[in-house]
């Protein structure tokens, strides 16, 4: 349990917390960018602050959300699991009914967040939260479950465009496909650590359809990732920063893919969590080249 976990009371606000992932804000980092990235691109580098505020707290929430859906969903499996057994509602440090509460209030608050938002923004955030709260029934199912995730996490730049322009365009949609690739090569390095908890328990992932392409694989998806976000500035005019940012996160890709090269779970990790920095530098380069 996290340090600072130990201080939070009463108990069900710190189990609530941590059911939530509070203390692991990576995939509230990777749920935002891609909307972030959306809005600056939409706005040719100079973004509403407001629809930013909106669009960062409802990444917050809706990952949470995710989370805690997926916990109910898994909540016969996690407790197999090394990694995932000392998860509140695994380990029964609090109730279903608490988780399902929980979940509850998080989608009441995303909607309320959404209703901020123009017409066809609204509409389109109801398709992603189907997306979000479905995923965890994806990889019982689905050969490359990494493929849904990609659409639910790229899902925040139709959103936010729309909330920008009140329309989505077919550089929303290149965006999309740009956010797609890279969650999918992300999350099969995520998976590469999981792989034999995994094939116990029959949850399928990418990399184990990939099999021993996994990182050929994972650079792919990368390298598609970054030639359609560099279509997508040739596209809205982006100016010469942009493309400077985006040789840096090529560079950054190439050093993932390095460092992974022997499969170690702790260099798995590593560049797992690099990847806030991946979509930062996205941003960053939206931003500057508007």
């Amino acid at each position: 349990m996290s340090h600072w976990s130990e201080r939070v009371s009463p108990p069900w606000l710190r189990e609530s917390l941590l059911l939530m992932r509070v203390d692991r804000p990576i995939g509230t980092w990777l749920l935002m960018w891609p909307a972030l990235w959306g809005l600056v691109a939409a706005e040719q580098g100079h973004p509403s602050w407001h629809l930013l505020l909106i669009f960062a707290l409802g990444s917050f929430v809706m990952r949470s959300a995710g989370c805690v859906a997926n916990d109910i969903t898994d909540r016969d499996i996690d407790p197999l699991v090394t990694r995932t057994q000392n998860r509140p509602l695994a380990a029964g440090r609090i109730s279903l009914v608490a988780a399902k509460r929980l979940l509850l209030g998080l989608l009441t608050i995303a909607l309320f967040l959404g209703l901020l938002l123009p017409v066809m923004a609204i509409q389109l955030s109801f398709a992603g939260a189907v997306l979000a709260m479905t995923y965890p029934f994806a990889k019982r199912f689905i050969p490359i479950p990494q493929f849904h995730l990609g659409v639910a996490f790229g899902w925040g730049v139709p959103i936010a465009w729309a909330a920008a322009k009140d329309s989505v365009p077919l550089e929303a949609w290149l965006l999309f496909s740009a956010a797609l690739l890279w969650t999918v090569g992300f999350d099969t390095i995520y998976a590469m650590m999981d792989r034999n908890d995994d094939l116990k328990i029959g949850v399928q992932s990418t990399a184990l359809f990939f099999g021993q392409y996994d990182i050929a694989a994972t650079a792919m998806m990368y390298i598609m990732s970054i030639g359609l976000l560099a279509v997508t500035g040739f596209r809205i005019h982006m100016n010469i920063p942009f493309y400077f940012m985006l040789i840096a996160t090529l560079g950054h890709a190439f050093w993932q893919i390095y460092s992974i090269r022997h499969r170690d779970p702790v260099a798995l990790l590593h560049a797992f969590l690099s990847n806030k920095w991946f979509g930062a530098m996205v941003f960053l380069g939206f931003l500057l080249g508007g």
